[in-house]
Parts: C-alpha cells; sequence; structure tokens
C-alpha cells in the first residue's frame, strides 16, 4: 500500500510546537489525543533535566507509574524500592513476596564480580606469530592511550584490567579481535568504555603502522563497542526456609505439595526454552522497574541476562532451587551491568530521587537490590502459577484499567469490584457487566 503521508524535511529543524502542528496535520481522522503531548509536558524542567539532552526530536513525555515496592529486607538492612513499569501485578507481587520472605531472614545477596567487556575487531594481514610477538607491547601502548580518559576513574578503583588478543581467522578471514576488561566502579560506564576502545583502535593502527613490515603494516578496524554480554558483572540472592513455612501461601496444597510443584515449575524452565524465555521475563518484570527508576539501561540489561541463560548452550532458566532435608533455597545468578552515577542517574530528578529513597547505594549495592526485586517478582509468578493461576490476581489489577478506559463511574466502578470478586475478569465480561448496569439506570 503507497503511503500517503508527505515527507517533511529537516523535521529536526522545527521547535516543538512546529512539530506538534506538523503531525497533526498528518494524522488522519480523530485528533484528540494530541493535546496529551501538551499537557504532559514539563513546562519548568530543572537547569540541570533538559528532556532535549536525552533524546531526539522531543515533543512531550511518555508517563508510566513510579510506584514503590516497600519493605524488602535484603541482608538484615530494609528497603523502599522504587518501581517504574507499565504492567499490573509487577508491583503487587514484588510487595507479596517481600512481605513473606521478610520473617523468613529476607533476600541474601552477593557481588559475585563486575567486570565489563569492550571489544576491538579489526582484521589484519600477516602471520598470527608476528602479532603474539609484538602483543605485549601493543597491550601496554593501548592501556596507556587511554590513561587520560580512566583518570576520574581510577582514583575510584576503576581502570582497564586486562587486555587480550583473539584470533578468529578460523572463523572468518583475517579477523581479530583485542577484548578490553574494565572495571567502572559506580558507573555503568558505557559511553567511557566506547570512548576508551574507540580511542584504543586508533592507537592499534598506529602501532602496527609503525612497528611491522610491508603487507603487514596496516590494519582495518571494524568496529569498536562495549559488549552487553556481561557474564563477569555478576550479582546472586538467595532465598531460604524450611519447606512447613509455605503453609500460609499455598493454597489448597499441603507446604510439601507446594515445594514439589515449585520445583516442577523450575526444573521446566531448564529443559524448554519457551517456558524458560516467561520464567526469565517474571525476572526481568522486577529488575526492569527498578533499573527504569534508577535511570538505567534496562535494554542492556536484558540482553546481557538473556546471553547468560545461554551460556551452558541451552537457554535456560536464571535462578536454580536446592531442597535438602526439607530445606528450600531458591537463587537467582544474573549479571546487571548498572551504575549509580553517569548518565540519566545523575540528571533525571527522579532517578535520583530513587537512589535517595533507597540510601544512595553504590553500583554493587544497587545490583544486588535489583536483583532481589527480580527474584521477589520470579517467586511470586511461580507461586500464583501453581496454586490459583496467574490470571486470578492479575487480571482482579487490570480490572480497573478496563473500567478506566470505559469511563466507569465510581458507582459502576464499586459495583463491578465487588462483582467480579468471585468471577473471571475479561474485557468482554466487564463490558458486559458495564452496559447491563447502564441500561437499568436509563430504565
Amino acid at each position: 500500500m503507497k503511503n500517503s503521508q508527505k515527507i517533511i524535511e529537516e523535521f529536526s529543524k522545527f521547535d516543538r510546537e512546529q512539530k506538534i502542528t506538523a503531525l497533526s496535520q498528518m494524522i488522519k481522522g480523530d485528533i484528540t489525543h494530541i493535546h496529551w503531548l501538551e499537557k504532559l509536558w514539563f513546562h519548568h524542567n530543572p537547569a540541570d533535566f533538559n528532556m532535549d539532552t536525552i533524546s531526539e526530536n522531543v515533543i512531550s513525555q511518555f508517563c508510566l507509574p513510579y510506584s514503590i515496592a516497600p519493605n524488602f529486607k535484603i541482608n538484615d538492612n530494609v528497603y523502599f524500592i522504587p518501581m517504574v513499569t507499565d504492567e499490573s501485578s509487577v508491583v503487587a507481587a514484588a510487595s507479596s513476596a517481600a512481605k513473606f520472605w521478610m520473617h523468613r531472614g529476607g533476600f541474601h545477596t552477593r557481588v559475585i564480580s563486575t567486570t565489563k567487556i569492550g571489544q576491538i575487531h579489526f582484521t589484519w594481514h600477516g602471520k598470527y606469530q608476528n602479532l603474539i610477538n609484538q602483543f605485549s607491547a601493543i597491550k601496554d601502548n593501548l592501556i596507556k592511550s587511554v590513561t587520560y580518559f580512566l583518570s576520574n576513574m581510577a582514583k575510584r578503583g576503576g581502570g582497564v584490567k586486562d587486555v587480550e588478543l583473539l584470533n578468529f581467522t578460523g572463523q572468518l578471514p583475517d579477523y581479530y579481535q583485542i577484548r578490553v576488561s574494565f572495571e567502572t566502579a559506580d558507573a555503568m560506564g558505557a559511553n567511557l568504555i566506547n570512548s576508551c576502545l574507540e580511542e584504543m583502535a586508533r592507537s592499534l593502527q598506529l602501532f602496527i603502522s609503525h612497528n611491522f613490515e610491508k603487507d603487514e603494516r596496516s590494519c582495518d578496524i571494524i568496529m569498536a563497542i562495549l559488549s552487553n554480554h556481561t557474564p563477569d558483572c555478576l550479582v546472586e540472592c538467595s532465598v531460604q526456609c524450611k519447606a512447613d513455612q509455605f503453609k500460609i501461601i499455598a493454597g489448597d496444597l499441603t507446604p510439601q505439595a507446594f515445594v514439589g510443584k515449585f520445583k516442577y515449575a523450575v526444573d521446566i524452565a531448564n529443559i524448554d526454552i519457551y517456558r524458560a524465555a516467561t520464567h526469565n521475563k517474571g525476572i526481568f518484570n522486577g529488575i526492569d522497574a527498578v533499573v527504569l527508576a534508577t535511570g538505567n539501561d534496562y535494554r542492556a540489561i536484558e540482553a546481557g541476562g538473556h546471553s547468560y541463560a545461554v551460556k551452558d548452550g541451552q537457554y535456560k532458566s536464571l535462578t536454580s532451587l536446592e531442597i535438602d532435608n526439607d530445606n528450600f533455597t531458591y537463587t537467582l545468578r544474573i549479571p546487571l551491568a548498572i551504575g549509580t552515577v553517569g548518565g540519566l542517574t545523575s540528571i533525571h530528578p527522579l532517578a535520583k530521587l530513587s537512589l535517595e529513597i533507597m540510601g544512595n547505594p553504590d553500583a554493587e549495592k544497587l545490583m544486588q537490590i535489583s536483583a532481589a526485586a527480580g527474584l521477589a517478582n520470579n517467586f511470586s509468578a511461580i507461586r500464583a502459577l501453581i496454586t490459583t493461576g496467574i490470571q486470578k490476581g492479575h487480571m482482579k489489577l487490570h480490572l480497573n484499567n478496563i473500567l478506566n478506559f470505559m469511563k466507569a463511574s465510581e458507582i459502576e466502578t464499586k459495583q463491578a469490584v465487588h462483582y467480579f470478586t468471585e468471577r473471571t475478569v475479561s474485557y468482554a465480561a466487564v463490558q458486559s457487566f458495564v452496559d447491563d448496569m447502564r441500561k437499568q439506570s436509563k430504565a
């Protein structure tokens, strides 16, 4: 089908009002919602927070709920965790799990490692042994070339930790890689790592041109960029209790039956990719919400988590369960490359507030808090699945969204909530109920 919309040249040079006007003219049919672009625009942004510095062609803000999951006991400290999410039941699930584990030792967390990886991908025509012979000097040269970039980070214990040469010529002709390990302290460090890698790439080309002979004097830089596969930026979170402690949340199941079904659910996620993807999505429900609330990069977090889930050659659960002598231990191990300084975390007022609410954690502590939110959501999801089913709680919370969409009155909402207390919620069922109420009111 031919696109009937006209091309607008130099749209990026329009001011905000001109952009909105242009969009209004392009929309065919109802444009009543376009006024929200103005209603949601922050007219009194602080001087240190400008939406135009975050993204391009900005015309408004897209608002999501900013919520709090209270009373998370993590390593014997209690946290109120800010969460930003568009999905019903995520905050409720986190809060429910936090309440249950509060009196059973809480969440136990530890950071295993915090290394991040950058890569310089290049092609080079020469003898591999000649590259090996010079690599010690190359390594020293590359590290020296970024000393200036890393001076502030070095004061906080960060910097380049290692530089490796990898030979991939057996898989791609003439392709080599330099893999650089970074410690970025409290920063996520993506932009800094990329700046370092690009400078290292230039230094690599210069070194090779000055220290090799004839045809070996040049290399072609394909790209220099960090990797979002971060298996060495790893955090672990676990909960533990006796099986009989599950009596109050097991529904119609005995505690032993609850534990047995729970184990089956985790085992299934380790053998079936279809279930594993949904299982792990439940983890990211919690983690993403914290990552968003603190201005971190949830896309990088998910990429790293999913690539880690396939580290054994098959995509599996990011959690593991041990049952030993009636002791239930449920553990999440996941890479989380997040920071508490730099980027959006330092300029977005709500991101800064989120960190303040949690006691201004450093990067390692934020890794642990985020992991606890992820394990909490996954635990609550499995609990619901093996007892009442996921829809009972989820759709009850979704009921308000449906009623809001239908512009239900206060009386209609109150009666609908009562009516669906013991009934299955669906859009069709709610619409039928509201329509019947309105017919009766007109009779």
